[in-house]
């Protein structure tokens, strides 16, 4: 049987896919065969490939191809670019997205196999902006009217390795490698709805979780250290009651006078007073008390206890 080429049929195909003609005009039983490939991008760009393929039965059919091959880019390819252009205008307004479609290109050519001879027609272009980024990758709000796949008619979403499906609406008919439904097939408006995420991005905010909780593990440790050190021994350290305020140098202030104050204080005391009680009623800088401390520890006439979160000053009662 003779059968000529459909000169249209690609160009209507691609009205179908975004709803702009009614999907009866879709239904075929001729053995064409259309395939949309959307290959989508992390930046939200998506690589679209529209292929036809039909059956070469008689030497009409291969001439009617070849008649249509020579008029792809004088003919049927600007026509594509216009129909994609005006699609891609009315999915902006409905997304609030700026889109642009670019780089069109077509080819023919005829493949021969063990299962016959096939004309195969191929239509490529760029969307910009098709997806919507947004902690991931959401697919579909540019078809806004919905979409409709004729018969032997298939739809195939491509993602960017790494990226794992979160959902997908309506469950494909296909999710191996990629995602594919196949027709006769009927969408809502903005479906196929696809939502992306990258599968890397767990991983930083586990990392970063692990050190928080490492921080507040340590800071709670160092914590009830510091509560619970008044069970612990004599510790050497007086500079955990220093503070603000200029030292003064001994070189102004007679040493043997400071040291027999300190002693004198803490003889009325029973011999102890609390490291903040010399600093206040000596009336010095914390770090000049801290400095005379030390020297006194150093020879042995003073200890040193960590009551909390201050210094328990205790004198040597069998120092020569």
């Amino acid at each position: 049987m003779n059968r000529p080429f459909p000169a249209g049929m690609l160009i209507i195909g691609a009205l179908l896919l975004l709803c702009i003609l009614p999907p009866a005009q879709a239904v075929s039983d001729t053995g064409y065969s259309t395939t949309y490939t959307i290959s989508v991008a992390k930046d939200g760009s998506a690589h679209w490939q529209i292929e036809y393929r039909t059956p070469l039965l008689s030497e009409e059919d291969l001439t009617g191809f070849e008649n249509y091959s020579q008029e792809i880019n004088a003919v049927y390819l600007p026509e594509l670019r216009d129909l994609m252009q005006r699609s891609a205008a009315q999915a902006a307004l409905g997304t609030s997205r700026d889109m642009a479609v670019t780089d069109f290109t077509g080819n023919a050519l005829i493949q021969t196999s063990p299962t016959g001879r096939f004309g195969v027609i191929t239509y490529t272009f760029e969307w910009t902006h098709f997806a919507r980024v947004d902690n991931g990758i959401v697919v579909g709000d540019a078809f806004v009217g919905g979409m409709y796949l004729a018969r032997d008619n298939t739809l195939i979403i491509r993602y960017p390795v790494g990226y794992t499906v979160v959902s997908v609406s309506p469950v494909p008919d296909r999710t191996s490698d990629a995602l594919a439904w196949y027709g006769l097939r009927s969408f809502g408006p903005g479906q196929p709805s696809v939502v992306l995420n990258d599968s890397s991005l767990p991983f930083l905010p586990l990392v970063g979780g692990i050190v928080a909780l490492a921080i507040i593990v340590m800071t709670a440790i160092i914590l009830y250290r510091r509560r619970n050190a008044g069970s612990r021994p004599e510790e050497e350290d007086f500079a955990a009651d220093d503070a603000t305020g200029p030292p003064v140098t001994l070189s102004t202030v007679d040493l043997e006078t400071l040291e027999e104050k300190i002693l004198q204080l803490l003889i009325s005391h029973n011999g102890e007073v609390f490291q903040s009680e010399i600093v206040k009623v000596l009336g010095l800088p914390k770090s000049t008390v801290s400095t005379t401390l030390n020297d006194l520890h150093q020879r042995g006439v003073i200890q040193k206890v960590r009551k909390g979160r201050e210094n328990l000053i205790r004198l040597v009662k069998d120092r020569e």
